[in-house]
């Protein structure tokens, strides 16, 4: 039989002491050094900037970053992340550089001299990489540079943006919408419950044992949760999907974690999203994956590419909400 074990939240603002509106924000390496107030900014202006896309060079932001330049640093593959900061920067009138990881992450050279470089050309830099521990170093040998996560081991906080815009776009409100999450408690799963906590939405978590959400992401998310959010932790993926208005999967084995593909195949055999758990959801809920996905393996093939499938809203608002970030965080928000 399953088990599960509930936190309700902390009051409001319980947190918030601790965190960083954007008027002030130089780095965005965590969706905890936002507000929840910051975070709903964002969101409120992502979903304008998608509107007006349409408008094309008659875009009111068409010129908001002119005279900033953006560098993306990549030591991982990247499509959406990579692709929607090159779209995003072009729209705003700024410009994108890429310089090669060998040269600019520290192999040649150490990261704070990389950093103190940067900064004298650059008012952005968008990094990927292994440990968060190297993007702090970044932001701690800097006084002017910008610092976005564009993904580490330990957190995604920018697919965690797009992913609340999906839900507002799918669900209107989302105080008070239940998100079920199954899968691996990764870098993509931190992201989302600190955002989702912050919100208002209540989250359930389905992991095999082992792979779960360690303690201190709960805590943290806990912290900052507002409108009465509940995080709630299950054994049994169906008790996590049951009467859910949105189920999400991620991947079962990260970039890094490739030796444990066979290991990590066997634990998560009963946490494939399939037709039959999706039918334990709420009537009208959706499903939602950060991509690229391995169909038969976490999801499969019919619900990943079925009629409640929002993995490519997701997709694309990684260009919305990633456009927003830049404006805000450069202080050009219209």
């Amino acid at each position: 039989m399953s088990t599960m074990n509930t936190t309700d939240a902390m009051p409001n603002g319980s947190a918030a002491a601790a965190c960083t509106p954007f008027a002030a924000a130089r780095t965005y390496l965590s969706v905890l050094d936002l507000t929840p107030d910051a975070l709903e900014t964002c969101l409120a202006l992502a979903a304008r900037l998608k509107r007006e896309r349409r408008l094309g060079a008659a875009a009111p932001t068409r010129q908001a970053l002119a005279g900033h330049s953006l560098a993306l640093l990549f030591d991982k593959p990247s499509l959406r992340t990579r692709t929607g900061f090159e779209i995003a920067m072009q729209e705003l009138g700024g410009i994108v550089t890429c310089p090669p990881s060998a040269d600019a992450l520290g192999t040649r050279e150490a990261l704070a001299d990389v950093a103190r470089t940067l900064e004298r050309w650059i008012s952005v830099a968008a990094i990927r990489t292994f440990e968060q521990s190297r993007l702090r170093q970044i932001a701690q040998a800097t006084t002017r540079l910008r610092v976005v996560n564009a993904l580490t081991n330990e957190e995604h906080p920018c697919q965690a943006l797009a992913d609340c815009l999906t839900l507002r776009e799918r669900c209107g409100a989302v105080r008070g919408v239940t998100l079920a999450y199954v899968g691996d408690g990764n870098n993509v799963a931190t992201s989302l419950t600190h955002a989702a906590a912050m919100l208002g939405v209540h989250l359930r978590l389905a992991s095999p044992a082992g792979y779960a959400l360690p303690e201190a992401t709960l805590a943290a998310a806990r912290r900052m949760a507002r409108h009465g959010a509940r995080i709630v932790e299950c054994e049994d993926p169906v008790d996590a999907v049951r009467g859910a208005d949105a189920v999400y999967t991620d991947v079962w084995t990260s970039m890094g974690q490739e030796t444990e593909a066979t290991r990590r195949r066997e634990a998560f055999g009963e946490y494939r999203v399939t037709g039959a758990l999706m039918a334990q959801a709420g009537r009208d809920a959706f499903f939602m994956h950060c991509l690229p996905a391995h169909p038969g393996e976490e999801v499969d093939a019919d619900v990943l590419d079925g009629p409640r499938s929002a993995v490519f809203d997701q997709a694309e608002n990684r260009l919305h909400t990633q456009k927003a970030l830049l404006l805000l965080m450069l202080g050009a928000a219209p």
